[in-house]
């Protein structure tokens, strides 16, 4: 993987039950759409962000960082759009 981004986003997962399988099928959705690879880290852990698995083994509960990287600068939109779901709590109830 190369380490030298285009595009950088940083949110937080925000909603009570953490990520589960609708939001990681839906982030692997948007990035289905991308240009180049996209990356989701939690600052230790970096994992394709295509993958519904791969998302999932973030294990990210709430309040976990997370880091958007796209290669291609094209993807800025699909960046921003993954960032706008983490920051809307993937479109859920953020105190259930």
């Amino acid at each position: 993987m190369d380490t030298e981004y285009s595009i950088s986003r940083e949110s937080r997962v925000v909603n009570a039950l953490g990520m589960h399988a609708r939001p990681a099928a839906k982030i692997a959705e948007m990035t289905m759409t991308a240009k180049g690879n996209i990356w989701l880290s939690d600052g230790s852990t970096t994992v394709d962000a295509s993958s519904i698995i791969d998302i999932l083994t973030l294990c990210a509960v709430t309040g976990t960082p997370i880091f958007i990287q796209a290669e291609n600068k094209e993807d800025r939109a699909v960046a921003d759009r993954i960032k706008d779901f983490f920051d809307q709590g993937f479109g859920e109830d953020i105190n259930e």
